[in-house]
């Protein structure tokens, strides 16, 4: 009888699926007789998981390509526009889920993330998302992605690029479709704090999808001696559940706000604090202390966004280039 608790996977295992999925998606073509598809991602996945650049990739292989004909394979082999490259891409993460995952409802943590970019555009301006300054530059590369979180695992369901001036309903929109496609039932939603405003709340209300996201506060602060009103009244009070309406001109939405507590270490003291925390939700129920340990859940999805920075760093001049491809 096969054991349901002794699973072994190697190293070898994992790069012979990984690899399989990224053909069956056709994410890049052959390029000749020694530049072959799967040739040049074993190439790529092995800078990768070594956190080494892909020139000393092709150096350690004896009788492989060297890193320009790689360079040139991936720069003709890739799909060049980023609506195909996004499906297959796609199609990569999610061919070989198991048909379990789609018997249940999960939860689903989507997160919107900045990529700092300190180049010029490829082609057009509305390749790069323009926000904030932060780590000294106002463009970045936006993407938001979809992640099944249980059991401390995660399992990334899509992904989608963010072009400029795109609302995040949009964005939203496509990820909902996208999880749609594979027939995978959600629960409850997990969303980062970016996604806290009236049009995000309204959409999700009208998909009748529950959610839970941080609370962020915008505006001024009242000048000392005025009456605290809204969100900043509601920091004020203890533990529980209050009601909030959100307004946007002649829109508004309706909520519940649960006030919360974390303690934690000073990093440069050492000693203990207490942070007063706040959590937007609908169709969401529980204590103070059962909605941040629900919400602590989330935090798996950033492990893959360090990896992926990891990988960027280590890459060097490839990452930076498949980056440019992606956008043509």
């Amino acid at each position: 009888m096969r054991s349901g608790t002794n699973c072994t996977i190697t190293s070898g295992k994992e790069y012979s699926w990984t690899l399989e999925s990224l053909l069956q998606a056709k994410l890049l073509k052959d390029h000749g007789w020694l530049c072959t598809a799967a040739m040049v991602l074993g190439i790529v996945l092995r800078a990768a998981a070594r956190c080494i650049s892909v020139s000393a990739a092709c150096r350690d292989l004896a009788k492989g390509p060297s890193d320009q004909a790689v360079m040139t394979a991936l720069n003709d082999g890739l799909p060049r526009t980023l609506s195909v490259l996004e499906r297959r891409l796609n199609d990569a993460l999610t061919g070989p889920l198991p048909r379990r995952l789609r018997r249940r409802k999960w939860q689903v943590a989507i997160d919107w993330h900045l990529s700092p970019y300190y180049g010029l555009p490829h082609q057009s301006r509305n390749e790069l998302y323009y926000g904030k300054p932060r780590q000294g530059t106002t463009k970045f590369h936006a993407y938001a992605t979809a992640c099944i979180v249980t059991y401390g695992r995660r399992y990334t369901l899509a992904l989608t690029w963010v072009q400029r001036h795109e609302s995040m309903v949009a964005v939203l929109r496509r990820l909902w479709a996208r999880i749609g496609e594979i027939g995978l039932k959600i629960r409850r939603l997990l969303l980062d704090r970016a996604f806290f405003n009236v049009p995000v709340v309204e959409f999700l209300q009208q998909q009748n999808l529950p959610f839970l996201m941080p609370v962020v506060f915008r505006g001024r602060a009242p000048k000392k001696g005025r009456k605290l009103t809204g969100l900043r009244w509601i920091r004020r009070q203890p533990a529980g559940w209050y009601p909030h309406t959100m307004k946007n001109g002649k829109r508004q939405v309706t909520l519940s706000v649960c006030v919360g507590y974390r303690r934690h270490r000073n990093p440069k003291h050492g000693k203990q604090r207490r942070q007063k925390l706040l959590f937007a939700a609908w169709r969401v129920y529980g204590s103070s202390v059962e909605i941040r340990e629900l919400y602590r859940k989330r935090f798996d999805i950033e492990s893959t966004y360090r990896q992926m920075r990891q990988n960027a760093a280590a890459g060097g001049l490839a990452t930076t280039r498949l980056r440019r491809l992606c956008w043509q």
